[in-house]
């Protein structure tokens, strides 16, 4: 009898790629570009795996709606531009991060995929500059509710036929961690990112990639 699919689903901004510091220079860039006042650092990474238009909504909630799109399309062009001229060191990966995915997806019964704020063309890019052919679904803000929405996590679940008990979500901020709640999935924690991962309510936090292994193992007694 063949064991069953698992299907492991990572956040990308702050669990997969260290984007902070692409992230708030392309807001900064945007904000100073309208000549309006640049929100606090702190403020910038609370919205960090909201899609940009609820992203924009909570950095200048003051402004008109008219002007809260301009920001989106603004902080769009400014961060495809840093990403052309940066190419891979845009947004490196988190210490540990290719060699976990490597293992994993040599497992057979392992499914890997994304569930991310970011759009298409920015997730595409990402896996382009670090080679991630890994991921069998991959699911973008361009096509879903935003987290926590728990759309992600159940067009996942359907386009790979995985039940929510052989189902995991990984991410760094409230928003990953209750859109796998909603979906009814176990939730991991990491502890790099950008929220506290003890605030999170996760069923498990790692504080490194190498314990994410054995933690799936003992979560599925494989």
């Amino acid at each position: 009898m063949s064991a069953d699919l698992r299907l492991i689903l990572f956040d990308v901004d702050g669990t997969l790629a260290d984007s902070q510091n692409a992230i708030a220079s392309a807001m900064v860039s945007t904000f100073e570009g309208l000549g309006l006042e640049v929100p606090a650092h702190g403020d910038i990474l609370s919205i960090v795996g909201l899609s940009l238009p609820l992203a924009m909504d909570q950095l200048a909630p003051s402004q008109s709606a008219e002007v809260r799109y301009q920001l989106v399309e603004g902080y769009k062009r400014a961060y495809m531009d840093k990403r052309l001229a940066q190419g891979a060191g845009h947004s490196p990966l988190f210490p540990g991060a290719s060699e976990v995915l490597a293992e994993l997806h040599a497992v057979p019964e392992y499914l890997l995929g994304v569930a991310t704020g970011k759009s298409q063309r920015g997730l595409d890019a990402l896996i382009a500059a670090h080679g991630l052919g890994c991921f069998v679904t991959k699911q973008v803000a361009d096509h879903h509710p935003s987290k926590p929405h728990p759309s992600m996590v159940l067009t996942a679940m359907a386009e790979t036929g995985v039940e929510p008990a052989n189902a995991v979500m990984i991410g760094d901020t409230s928003f990953d961690i209750d859109m796998g709640r909603a979906a009814g999935v176990r939730t991991i924690a990491v502890d790099w990112g950008y929220h506290p991962a003890a605030d999170l309510g996760a069923d498990h936090i790692i504080s490194r990639f190498d314990q994410l292994t054995p933690l799936l193992q003992q979560i599925w007694k494989t």
